[in-house]
């Protein structure tokens, strides 16, 4: 078993706070040392209470199912032993509601293009394939209904005992 962790870290600094115009705009850090802006969705929280430069939640739900997919893509043609030399995916998600009427990213699809290199090109079935196989290894993907647990922390409390 791997664990990951994030730091989602927002200050209210000097903003008003009850006439719900405060900003949005939050850091994501993560272990290596990487510092993401991220805010809410322009579509979801008008600007400028949110940034549209920052990365929002629903941008890296789409991008996390892309990369994934991607990265094992990569993985199981090098495998098979064809050569990619560029792929882009032109991913899209969308914010609807649910069956239960909730606001859900009820949809992504992933668009990917890729290059190859060399003369030995793959045909239509073999990419499909490739595209099947990194579906069905991408634990992201599989990971959609995961179960989601919310453990608060209190002033002077450790994180993970009980509140």
């Amino acid at each position: 078993m791997s664990r990951y962790t994030a730091t989602i870290a927002w200050q209210r600094h000097d903003d008003a706070f009850a006439d719900r115009r405060y900003s949005r705009a939050h850091r994501w850090l993560f272990d290596g040392g990487v510092e993401v802006p991220a805010s809410s969705s322009p579509q979801v929280v008008p600007l400028p209470m949110s940034q549209a430069a920052a990365v929002d939640p629903e941008e890296a739900f789409v991008a996390s199912l892309s990369s994934c997919h991607m990265l094992w893509f990569l993985d199981l043609a090098c495998r098979a032993g064809w050569v990619v030399d560029d792929y882009r995916d032109q991913a899209e998600g969308v914010l609807a509601r649910d069956a239960q009427g909730r606001q859900a990213m009820t949809e992504v699809t992933l668009r990917p293009a890729v290059r190859w290199a060399g003369e030995r090109q793959p045909d239509v079935a073999e990419v499909q394939r490739l595209h099947h196989a990194a579906h069905e290894a991408c634990f992201i993907a599989h990971s959609v209904r995961t179960e989601l647990r919310c453990e608060p922390v209190f002033e002077g409390q450790p994180p993970g005992q009980p509140g």
